[in-house]
């Protein structure tokens, strides 16, 4: 039960502010709430199952000390990940309603999509690193089902104005928290080259996602 409300937890937080939590706002002004979280759940738990084994996969080839070392490394990137945010784009977006195709399919092939390399499923990935293979496909795929549904909801009552300022930093805190401690929990027997190429991933991480930030603040120096 443990590894179920961890997997629960973790991408409950990482779906907030998601891209496809957005998506799930836009498609519930469209469509029922029911039709669009029975698209979420299939296609998440199609994903989920696929990510899930390559963790699972994973934490048998490896040692566990570097692999919970590793899962460390990742929820703090996704903790730079999340604090960035995400945004629709013009091929991912769903606001306009879609006459001759049935709304079900939409939105499972969608969530399908939109999931592929994103950081629900490189999550659910390193939680199944550490944790048995069930309880983490399910886990993972109700926490997603329950965020998105918290969308879908608000989608219904207020459009799209989804306030995420405050959201997103409390759950990037999080990540960075669980990040720490996984780190130093798997690391403690490492040599200092490995945390030293950790630390070198973490600092290339943060330019990349905050890149943009930081050439605005090249340009207004300039």
């Amino acid at each position: 039960m443990q590894a179920f409300w961890l997997s629960f937890a973790m991408i409950f937080l990482a779906e907030l502010g998601d891209k496809s939590q957005l998506l799930a706002l836009a498609l519930a002004t469209c469509y029922s709430p029911r039709t669009v979280l029975w698209g979420i759940f299939w296609s998440t738990l199609a994903v989920h199952v696929f990510s899930t084994g390559i963790g699972w996969l994973m934490g048998d080839l490896l040692p566990t000390d570097l692999i919970t070392f590793a899962a460390g490394v990742s929820f703090v990137i996704f903790g730079f990940w999340t604090l960035r945010g995400d945004s629709l784009d013009n091929d991912d977006e769903a606001g306009e309603c879609k006459t001759g195709v049935n709304p079900f399919w939409l939105v499972f092939s969608t969530f399908f999509m939109a999931e592929l390399g994103d950081k629900t499923m490189l999550s659910t990935i390193s939680l199944a690193t550490t944790n048995p293979f069930i309880p983490v496909w399910i886990g993972s795929t109700l926490g997603m089902v329950v965020s998105d549904g918290l969308a879908v909801m608000v989608g219904r009552m207020m459009g799209r104005n989804l306030p995420e300022k405050v959201v997103t930093t409390g759950a990037a805190i999080v990540f960075f928290l669980f990040g720490v401690y996984w780190m130093y929990l798997g690391g403690v027997m490492l040599s200092l080259m490995i945390w030293g190429i950790a630390l070198l991933v973490l600092v290339v991480a943060a330019l990349f996602f905050f890149r943009d930030l930081i050439w605005k603040q090249r340009g207004n120096e300039a």
